[in-house]
This record gives structure tokens, sequence and C-alpha cells, in this order.
């Protein structure tokens, strides 16, 4: 870090210069990443349904539909009526993209009419199944829809296709009413924060290249793997939030130095030398704690993680590069452009004695501080003890959105329009099981409580494989109940049994991100433990800080699980209670552990820096509240500012992002890093540095002047200039 400083102070502009074109250039390669974007990634493709829709779409063709269009008589007629014009559109649709012959109310035969005809006989239904992948199926709704739609009739669209795209549509929508809304209060925020305008401009510029550097790494990506259209979400929002962060930690230690008479350049390179070692440090914990996220089979997940680490990486570099050339290029022009001559001096000192004092009084009386704070955050997250995690169905869409109507309509409309379940019947030998055990098993299929009928679908040399329709809609609780009941049916004696389906899809989803989010946490904590040791030469502040964030994070939902689940309060902000749905779930653990872990740094950092210096236990944790209680809590309000904007969006998902984000933040930031913590520390004392022979500092012998110094410390990465 000293000899990259050094390079930066001595051709700051060649240094800014570049590194902006080089970001200008990625954003403009990454703006391509658009097209390449997938709208899938929601099941689990080594599941047992997953395998099962894979073979009876080899055999017989999908049978899973992806769409389902809802014909209304014009007024006066017939339902039968609209059978050439509905026939003609049909013929429009170019035979490639689909998996199998439309299911028609027109053209299906008359034992399956019943089911493709509204229980008031003024509807008919089309059921299309599509050919390709997951991303395919999804894309060609759009090209299918003009096509469908006849004039003058009431014509209504739903199914799985519909309702992704629906989700992808209104995600990218309050993605730039989102970024639109939080720029502009950013700016203000920072304009307070700094005290004047220079200052404040400087991260909200970084945060704006971090987003168009991650375009390109995204794209870079999308070449190797399949990269969701929600990693611009994920990239947009980590990466505004967390240069706004890094920018805020590496120019508020800048004018410090500027303060205590450094020279502009002296002042860069020590800033680098602390607060940009945090930086790079904090970055590479957060970039870690994506990692675990790599482990889901769901390629939407998998690209939650690609969006983060894109966005950290770049922000990261952003902050130890450009950030730095432009200090160097600005020096104390960075206090320019105020409101009022000494408002910064002025405003560093009141946050240094308020948060000081407010350290001074926690550390009074530790013990009723600590335990206060730890029985208020349990009982917050008592309700989390009856979470249960759920997919994202059309009840996370708008109450009024069409096609949130069109599967209300559908499920009301045509109650035995639905997928059910694709049952697979194996024998024995490679060979298909006997009669005798298929009539056993589909009487036995048919007799399971919510199902309504048994129809065969075929059979090859190696099995056979029957659909039962079930008596609720498809993803509702009666119909999951239903599948799981399936499931768990015993198949005939000498006979193997495999489930697919929507219902099986969803639940399989379900099942294997419960199975892997233990793993994702474990790789999580094994990382920040790993990588804290070293960093602070302590073994006990690791485990407090993973203790503290696990804390912050069941508190949070606990809190999240009494509103959107337990349905406290859910009608005020216009969601339907429900399961907490599970890929936002995975998302919120990894950007709040990663957050808490990250304020844990920023704090700890001066603790440790003033513990090195000689200062007592108590004086280490006030000078390090005192130097950073400004800077995370100004931290967590402007990230809940990027993050806080999501809740004016009208899908259920992207208000329990945006509300969980600014619950955690305030919890974390003030309550546990600001209060428990010092009480923690002041609480075991000495016993804060511990660690094994091998992680304590190597003395050397003291140098001419007499003065000893330690040398394994100037490699940790964190905030140790003199003061």
């Amino acid at each position: 870090m000293t000899r990259w400083s050094a390079l930066v102070v001595a051709r700051p502009k060649l240094v800014l210069t570049a590194v902006i074109f080089l970001v200008l250039a990625s954003g403009a390669w990454g703006s391509g990443v658009f097209d390449r974007l997938s709208l899938g990634g929601y099941t689990d493709p080594g599941s047992e349904s997953a395998g099962v829709e894979n073979l009876i779409e080899e055999e017989f063709g999908r049978q899973t539909p992806d769409l389902a269009v809802t014909y209304t008589a014009r007024p006066g007629e017939s339902i039968d009526a609209l059978g050439p014009e509905v026939s003609a559109r049909l013929a429009q649709i170019d035979p490639a993209a689909l998996a199998n012959t439309p299911l028609s109310y027109w053209t299906a035969p008359a034992q399956a009419r019943e089911f493709l005809r509204s229980t008031d006989g003024t509807e008919g239904l089309v059921v299309l199944s599509l050919r390709g992948s997951e991303n395919t199926r999804i894309a060609a709704y759009h090209d299918l829809a003009p096509l469908l739609l006849i004039d003058g009739v009431n014509t209504e669209f739903s199914g799985f296709s519909v309702i992704a795209n629906a989700y992808n549509e209104e995600s990218e929508s309050d993605l730039i009413t989102a970024e639109a809304i939080s720029f502009p209060i950013l700016l203000v925020l920072l304009l307070v924060i700094f005290g004047g305008l220079v200052g404040a401009a400087v991260p909200l510029c970084i945060g704006g290249l971090a987003i168009l550097g991650a375009l390109g790494a995204l794209r870079g990506i999308s070449y190797f793997t399949e990269v969701s259209a929600f990693s611009i979400n994920i990239a947009s929002l980590v990466g505004l939030g967390m240069s706004v962060d890094y920018g805020l930690f590496v120019v508020t230690r800048f004018r410090e130095e500027l303060r205590s008479g450094a020279e502009t350049s002296d002042a860069v390179q020590r800033t680098m030398a602390t607060a940009g070692r945090t930086v790079g440090f904090s970055a590479l914990l957060l970039v870690c704690g994506f990692v675990g996220m790599l482990v889901f089979p769901q390629a939407l997940v998998r690209s939650f993680a690609y969006g983060g680490m894109a966005a950290i990486g770049i922000a990261a570099v952003l902050s130890l590069s450009a950030l730095p050339a432009a200090l160097t290029v600005l020096g104390p022009r960075i206090n320019s452009l105020t409101w009022r001559p000494g408002v910064v001096e002025r405003s560093e000192d009141r946050a240094h004695r308020f948060w000081g004092g407010v350290a001074a009084r926690v550390m009074r009386r530790p013990v009723a501080v600590a335990v206060g704070i730890v029985a208020g955050l349990l009982v917050l997250s008592a309700p989390l003890v009856g979470a249960s995690l759920g997919d994202l169905d059309h009840t996370g869409l708008p109450a009024g959105h069409p096609a949130r109507l069109a599967v209300d309509d559908l499920a009301t409309d045509f109650p035995l329009a639905n997928n059910g379940a694709t049952l697979v019947l194996f024998g024995t030998d490679g060979k298909a099981p006997p009669a005798s055990a298929t009539a056993e098993f589909f009487q036995a299929t048919a007799e399971v409580a919510g199902v309504r009928r048994v129809v065969p679908v075929g059979t090859t040399e190696s099995f056979t494989a029957i659909r039962a329709i079930f008596d609720d809609a498809d993803r509702t609780e009666g119909a999951m109940t239903t599948a799981a009941t399936l499931r768990e049916l015993p198949a005939p004696a000498g006979t193997e049994k495999h489930i697919g389906g929507l219902n099986a899809l969803t639940a399989d989803g379900l099942d294997s991100m419960g199975a892997t989010l233990p793993w994702m946490i474990g790789i999580m904590v094994a990382v920040t433990f790993a990588l804290m040791v070293p960093a602070f030469g302590s073994v006990v502040l690791p485990l407090k800080a993973i203790a503290m964030a696990t804390l912050s994070l069941a508190a949070s939902f606990g809190i999240l699980t009494w509103i959107f689940e337990d349905g406290h309060g859910a009608e005020l902000l216009g969601v339907t209670p429900g399961p907490l749905p599970a890929t936002m779930v995975v998302l919120i653990i990894a950007v709040v552990f990663g957050l808490s872990t990250d304020y844990e740094i920023f704090l700890m950092s001066r603790m440790v820096e003033a513990h090195e210096q000689g200062a007592s236990t108590e004086d280490a944790v006030r000078i390090g509240t005192a130097h950073t209680g400004r800077i995370v809590t100004a931290a967590a309000a402007l990230l809940i500012v990027v993050t806080g904007a999501f809740t004016l969006s009208d899908l259920t998902m992207m208000r329990f992002i945006g509300l969980g984000m600014i619950v955690a933040l305030i919890i974390d930031a003030t309550v546990i890093r600001m209060m428990l913590v010092p009480a923690l520390v002041a609480l075991m004392g000495e016993a804060n540095w511990w660690a094994p022979g091998f992680l304590t500092p190597r003395r050397v012998p003291p140098d001419a002047n007499g003065n000893s110094k330690t040398v394994a410390a100037q490699t940790f990465p964190v905030d140790t200039s003199p003061r």
C-alpha cells in the first residue's frame, strides 16, 4: 500500500484520468450486458422434480404449462363462437417455440374440455408449454402475447412465464426509481455530513463510477455462466452503498490528517496506510462473504453473488486509486464550498465529543447496558421461531397488477386447470412396471386428499407417467401440501417413484435453499474469523464480531417475520402476509452480515490502533468510538437512503429488502456497534487482545532514539497511524 500510495501521489492526474477512462470504457462495453441477462434461474436443476421434467420432456414433450391464456366471450355470444379466431391466433405461433400442440378448449378432446372452460361457461382457456431453457421460455412471452390478442375480446395472460416477466419488469422500473430518488437525497445528506459540496460530491462520484464498472464485470461473467437480471439491482445497491461508505471513511481520515498539519501528499499516504488498508480488508471480507452464495444451485441466487462481488471489487479499486488521486489533486480544497467557515472542524469536534461521551456513559454501567440490549434483541428475535421460507409467486406483485389478477381469476374460474403433479413409476431391470403395479399406484394416487383426478401421461419401455390434478391452484398452501403427501406416498413393491410438476419444483427449490443456507453461513463465518484473527491479532475480537452480527441478523429477521409473515402492519405496507421469500432472505443475510463485520472493522481498527499505542482498554474504546461513531452511523444513514428507496416499490420482495436493510442497519450501526460493542469490550478488558503466541506482535530492539515499535502491527490491515 505504501508503494502504491507513493505512485498515486507522484502522478495523481495520470492515475485519475486512467482509472476514469477505464471505468467509463467498461461501463460503455458493459451496457451490452442487458441483452445477455437471464430472466430465469429460479429452479434447482439437480432436483428430483427437475429430473422428472427433463425425462417427460424427452419422451412426451413438455407437460408443465408456461403460459395460460383466458378468452372471455363477447357480450351476447357463446364462448364457442371464438373458436375460429383462437385457432387463427395459435396458427401464427412458430412451431419451434412450442414443446407440443397447445391445449385449447376449442380443440381439446371431450374429456379434457371441462378443465378448459370456466365455471360460468363464459371463458375458454388455452394452455401452452414452451420449448427451451427456463430463460428462453420466460423471454418468449413478449413475442407470443401480441400474437394471441383478439380484437374486442377480453384476454388475460397467466402462468410462470408471465409472473417471471412481471417481476423482472417491475424490478427494472423500481431500480430506476430508487436511483432517481436516492441520488439527490444522498447528496443532501453528504452535504450535511461533510459540510461542503466538494467533500460531498467525491464519494457520490465514486459510487456512480462503481455502478458503471460493475456493468462491465457482469458482462464479462455472463460469457462464462448464467447471470440473472436481478444482478443489476444488487450491483447498483451494493456498489453505490459501499462506495459512499468507503468514500466517507477515506475522506474523513484525509481531513483529519490535514487538520493535524500534514501536507497534502503526506496526508494522502497516511490515509492510504491506515484507512486505505481498512477499506481493502473490508472489501476482501465482503467479497469472501458473497462467495458463500455461490454454493446455491439456483442461478438466480448465484447472480446475487456476482452482482455483489463485482460492485464491491470495483468500489474498493476506485476507493484505493481514483479517490486518493482526487484527494491529492484537491488537497485542502476538499473542504471548500461550505455554507459557513469552520463548519467542517466544528462538526468533527462535536461528533468526537458526542460519541466519546456515549462510550464513557456506556462503560460506567457496562453490565446493565449489555444485559439490557441483549435481552431486548432476543425479544425482537422471538418471532423468528415460527418463520418459514416461501417462493416468489403472484401474491408478491401489486394488488392490481394484470398478471396477479389473471392468476387469481384462473384459480377461481378454472379450478381444475392446474399443473398439479407428474408422477413417474419405474419398474425393475430398466423395464416399465407391470400393469398391476401401475393400476395400484393409479388408484392410490387418486385417493390422496387434495387430488381431484388422475390422468395417464404415457408409458415407455422403462417407466409409466401419470398426472394428478389438484383441488387447489398451483403453489398455494393446499397444492403444496398435496404435493408433499404424494411425495411420501409409498410406491408399489418392486417399483420406484419420482415426482415432478410445478408444485414439486417449487418445493424442491425451497428444500435445496434451506439445506444450502447453513453451508453459506458456515463459509461466511469461517472466512470472517480466518481474516479477522491475523488482522486484529486477537481471537476474541473476531468471535465477538461474529456473535454481534448473528444477534443483529436474528433481531432483524424477527421483526421481518412479525410483519411479513405474521401480518402485523402488512396492510399498511400493502403486502400480502406469507412465508418469507427465500431468495431475499439469503440476500439480506449476506449483505447484513457483511455490513455488520464491515462496521466492526471500522470501529475496532481505531480501538486496536489506540491500544497498540499504549492506551488502556477503556481509553481505546472511548477513542475508537469517538473517531468512528460519526462515520459508522453516517454510513448506515446513507445506506438506509439507498436501500430505503426500495420500500417505495410495489413488489413485496423489494419492500422486504428495503425494510429489512433499514431495520438491520438501525439496529447494527447504533444499538450494537455504538453501545453493545463498547460495553462488551470494556467488560472483557485485556481478554479482548488475547491470541496464540504466533499471532502476538514481534518486538524489535529500540531505535537510535530509544523508541521501540511493533513490527507485526505494521502489516495489519487496520487504521494504525499515530495521532
